[in-house]
C-alpha cells in the first residue's frame, strides 16, 4: 500500500514546493489548505486536496487520518487581533491530530530563534509548538529552524515603488541569515523521502551566507536599474503604522517588532554556528534575478493598466 504524506500549508510558498517535489517522485500526497482555488495546480499533478480551516480540530483530524508523514506549519495569521491564541490553537489541533493518526514522522517549519521561549516576538509560538511536538513520544520530529526568507523582500515593492527605497527596523549594517524557500522545501522534501531520523531534531537552515540589508538593497536595486536604492532604518512608530497599514493587527505589529529587535540583536544564532550542514545554496543574487525582478515587473505591469 503506497503511503500518504500530508502536506499542511500547502499553498504557501515552502509547502507548495514540498507538494510539488514529493509528487516529481510519486509519492502519494494529501495538500491540506483553506483556498480551493490556490489548490488547483496541485490537485491537476496528482495531489489528493483537503480544503478546510485548521481551527477547526475534526477537520485537521479527518486530514491527517492515514498519513504516514506530514510537513506541518501554522499558516501566517498576522492580520488577526488574536493572532497568538489562533496560532496556539491550530499548533494543539495538528499535534493532537499527528497523535491520533499514529504519525511516525513530522518536518516543522520552525525558525531561528525557537529555542527561545520569550522575548523573540512571534517566534515564541513556534518554541510552543516545537515543544508540544516533544511531548508526542512515538514521533520522530526535525523542526527546520529558517533564517530569514529571502521572499520578505517582496513585500518591499509597494514601498520601492512610492517611495524610492527600501526599509525596516534591522540596522543597515548587521549581518545575518536569509534563505531562499525553495531551499527549505528541498530540505523538507528530503527528509520526508528518506525518513531515517528518530527522537525530536533541529536542522538549522541559514542560506548561503549572511547579508546586511543595505547589500541587499545595493542587489535589488542594480537589479531593477535603480544603483542609488537607499535603504532607511524606521523608527518604531512608522514601523508599527507600516505593518498596521499593510493589514497586521496591533498584536501582530508588537510581536513582530520585538521579534526584530531580538534578531537584531543577534540573539536569534548566538549559539549558532554556520557550517556546511546548515548552509543552502541558492544565492541572493538569483533570487533578485529569479523571483524578485520579475514580481516587480509584473507589479509595474499592473500598475500601468490600472
Amino acid at each position: 500500500m503506497q503511503q500518504t504524506i500530508a502536506i499542511t500549508g500547502a499553498t504557501g510558498k515552502v509547502g507548495k514546493a514540498v507538494a510539488e517535489q514529493l509528487l516529481q517522485s510519486n509519492i502519494k500526497v494529501r495538500a491540506v489548505a483553506r483556498s480551493a482555488d490556490k489548490l488547483i495546480q496541485l490537485k491537476k499533478k496528482g495531489a489528493e486536496i483537503f480544503i478546510g480551516n485548521l481551527e477547526d480540530k475534526s477537520f485537521v483530524s479527518e486530514a491527517l487520518r492515514g498519513a504516514s508523514a506530514v510537513f506541518v506549519m501554522v499558516p501566517p495569521c498576522y492580520h488577526l487581533p488574536n493572532f497568538r491564541e489562533v496560532h496556539n490553537r491550530i499548533a494543539e489541533n495538528l499535534t493532537e491530530s499527528i497523535k491520533a493518526a499514529a504519525i511516525s514522522h513530522a518536518v516543522l517549519l520552525s525558525s531561528v530563534g525557537a529555542d527561545l521561549p520569550s522575548g523573540n516576538g512571534q517566534i515564541a509560538l513556534l518554541y510552543k509548538f516545537e515543544s508540544m511536538l516533544k511531548t508526542l513520544r512515538e514521533l520522530s520530529v526535525i523542526a527546520l529552524r529558517s533564517a530569514f526568507f529571502m521572499e520578505n523582500h517582496l513585500g518591499s515593492i509597494p514601498l520601492i515603488k512610492n517611495l524610492g527605497m527600501m526599509g525596516s527596523i534591522i540596522d543597515e549594517n548587521f549581518a545575518f541569515g536569509m534563505i531562499a524557500t525553495k531551499d527549505i522545501a528541498a530540505t523538507a522534501a528530503n527528509y520526508l523521502l528518506k525518513p531515517a531520523f528518530s527522537g525530536f531534531n533541529v536542522q538549522y537552515l541559514l542560506g548561503p551566507r549572511d547579508y546586511t540589508f543595505r547589500e541587499a538593497a545595493s542587489i535589488i536595486g542594480a537589479a531593477i536599474g535603480k544603483p542609488d536604492l537607499a535603504y532607511v532604518k524606521f523608527p518604531y512608530n512608522d514601523f508599527i503604522q507600516g505593518l498596521i497599514g499593510a493589514g497586521f493587527s496591533r498584536e501582530a505589529a508588537d510581536a513582530l517588532f520585538e521579534g526584530f529587535t531580538a534578531l537584531n540583536n543577534g540573539r536569534f544564532t548566538k549559539n549558532v554556528i554556520r557550517n556546511s550542514s546548515n548552509t543552502t545554496p541558492t544565492t541572493f543574487h538569483w533570487f533578485v534575478e529569479e523571483i524578485f525582478v520579475p514580481a516587480y515587473n509584473q507589479d509595474k505591469m499592473n500598475r500601468q493598466l490600472s
